[in-house]
């Protein structure tokens, strides 16, 4: 067993927040979601799976998951091939739900335990997509300039980071940010075909 299929294999058995939660445990059995290989090239550091993820063990397995592989031009065959594409979520299981119906944030136990060692045995990427505002903190830092609350970076500026490569900063792909998306067409009229150049020019590689 290789070092990623090693790592795979803990992260998949993780209870820690059920067993060991910082505050309050996950609601529910735990069910990390993820996908890694020692040759993907292209890493997408997202949010935490949402409820029907959890249900399929499917990582965006819902309409955000559509309009994400919409964005970046790639079909289903290909966005969960994971020797192509890693899916590296904050969170690998699904939070519950807030007061108000919308999901938890990811859980603070999956990114202090697992997200050093995650970048550290998985190849060097040659494009990391941050999608949402929690990876793009983590990978960024808070103070990262352009980064709006629906997670949108600025790109006037290519940002480049040691083992990530080239790192394009996405909004979550949910209806939430409908409105957003409406009132900022400058994102899917420049952003959007630029990152299907960049992704095809990868796999073709």
């Amino acid at each position: 067993m290789d070092d990623v299929d090693r790592l795979s294999a803990e992260i998949a058995a993780c209870r820690i927040c059920r067993d060991a939660p910082l505050g309050r445990p996950l609601p529910h059995e735990p069910r990390p979601i993820f996908r890694i290989s020692p040759t993907a090239r292209i890493c997408i550091a997202s949010q935490a799976p949402g409820l029907r993820a959890h249900a399929s063990g499917v990582p965006f397995s819902d309409p955000s998951g559509k309009r994400l592989r919409a964005w970046m031009g790639v079909s289903e065959a290909v966005f969960y091939d994971a020797a192509k594409i890693a899916i590296t979520p904050m969170g690998f299981c699904f939070p519950g739900y807030d007061a108000q119906g919308g999901d938890l944030p990811p859980r603070k136990e999956c990114a202090i335990t697992w997200r050093g060692r995650l970048f550290t045995t998985l190849p060097y990427f040659k494009l990391t997509l941050l999608v949402g505002r929690h990876a793009q903190a983590w990978h960024l830092g808070k103070a990262a300039p352009g980064v709006s609350p629906q997670g949108a970076l600025g790109y006037d500026e290519e940002i480049h980071r040691p083992g990530l490569g080239r790192v394009i900063g996405l909004p979550h792909p949910s209806w939430r940010n409908n409105g957003w998306l409406k009132r900022n067409p400058w994102f899917e009229e420049r952003v959007t075909p630029m990152l299907r150049m960049l992704i095809d020019d990868i796999l073709s590689a």
